[in-house]
């Protein structure tokens, strides 16, 4: 019998890399929802393939034109997350990806634990910003949840079947993005195409940003820390320019795990569906051979937090998922799509998102926990409003 599957942002990098995971497959899937923002060609050449009869497609202007265009294609076009209800109605679902980007990607990982067995979200604002909503519904309804960022999928893979006791430390790895071994003095005159060229991974602009100033990592150890209840004080950063090791555990017995693989998300996302049901016969993905020159020249290092100051941020953060988190999220991203319009500089991004985030106008949010997706979504308007208000 096929395994059901739902692909949200099947348009993205990340939903195209699922999608042509089961694509090799087909016999064992059958994908039953698939959404994009605006990729309309994109998303129905996807349906046409695999037969999809449900596609939700986020972005108002382009759902309309879409609802009209293909209207007699045996293919029910949906506007909004909220309609999943409506689309899976009873339905049970062996495997869901979440790769929307933003805060938008909260409200579906709300909605699919109800009709999902596995639940795959590489949404980070999600995770990020209600987790503590996120997790109550995967224990309500018995979801598995698995992590799909490398270091994410790798903690996963080290501490499965052990108990967190027995973890004295965990440490993340960072390429460093562009400006790794960039001269400091030379940070005031980085241009956002340079910023936009990270040496590994191949990403959208707001997180190849994100990369350049290390706050991606400022989001994955949040990250780590909510996923595996793991306090902030047994997360650490390690820089390692190559992308080959992903995570590393230290346990209390003296053994460290490490865990290696090429930058490549497909080894993620393949081994989260494949390995979420042993009965699915496996397929090769076609992975290069262990490269032995980055093995004897791992290059692990700890962050230069002169050059990349958001690292501070960290001894500044709540242990529990509060509002707080938000906060962050919504200042970083107005910060950087300044820096993408060229309106700050790099230093500024840097300078001004500590200066912000710390002000005292939201440090009374690291004391309430986030209640529902509406308070989130509100606050993020709120402080979005505040932003407007302080920088030009």
């Amino acid at each position: 019998m096929k395994k059901n599957i739902v692909i949200l942002g099947s348009t993205g990098s990340i939903g195209k890399k699922t999608f042509n995971i089961v694509r090799k497959d087909k016999k064992n899937f059958d994908i039953k929802l698939l959404s994009t923002n605006k990729n309309v060609s994109e998303i129905i050449r996807q349906a046409k393939e695999f037969k999809v009869k449900n596609i939700i497609i986020s972005d108002y202007d382009k759902f309309i034109k879409a609802k009209s265009k293909y209207k007699n294609k045996n293919i029910t076009i949906f506007n909004k997350f909220k309609d999943i209800d409506k689309i899976l109605n009873k339905k049970k679902i062996f495997y869901s990806m979440i790769a929307v980007s933003g805060l938008e990607g909260l409200q579906p990982a709300l909605i699919l634990p109800k009709y999902s067995k596995n639940l795959a979200i590489v949404n980070k604002e999600s995770l990020i910003c209600g987790w503590c909503l996120i997790q109550k519904e995967l224990k309500k309804y018995n979801t598995n949840f698995l992590p799909i960022d490398s270091e994410h999928y790798s903690i996963f893979s080290l501490i499965k079947n052990i108990s967190k006791i027995d973890i004295k430390k965990i440490y993340i790895t960072a390429s460093g993005g562009p400006f790794l071994n960039y001269p400091k003095k030379k940070f005031k005159f980085i241009k956002p195409a340079q910023a936009l060229k990270h040496p590994n991974w191949k990403m959208g602009k707001k997180i190849t940003i994100d990369s350049a100033t290390l706050m991606n990592k400022v989001f994955e150890v949040i990250e780590a820390k909510n996923i595996f209840n793991i306090p902030y004080n047994k997360i650490s950063i390690l820089t390692h320019p190559s992308s080959y090791v992903h995570a590393l555990v230290m346990f209390k017995s003296g053994v460290t795990k490490l865990l290696i693989h090429d930058p490549d998300m497909r080894i993620p996302i393949y081994n989260s569906i494949y390995n979420s049901n042993d009965k699915l016969l496996k397929k090769n993905i076609n992975i290069k051979n262990l490269d032995f020159n980055i093995i004897n020249n791992l290059d692990l290092k700890n962050v230069n937090v002169k050059k990349f100051p958001t690292i501070k941020l960290l001894n500044k953060l709540p242990e529990s998922n509060t509002l707080f988190e938000t906060v962050l999220v919504t200042i970083n991203d107005y910060l950087v799509y300044k820096f993408l319009d060229n309106k700050i500089s790099f230093e500024e991004l840097n300078d001004m998102l500590i200066k912000f985030i710390l002000s005292k106008d939201f440090s009374k949010y690291k004391k309430i926990i986030p209640k529902n997706l509406e308070q989130i979504n509100d606050l993020r308007k709120l402080v979005s409003l505040k932003m407007n208000q302080k920088v030009i």
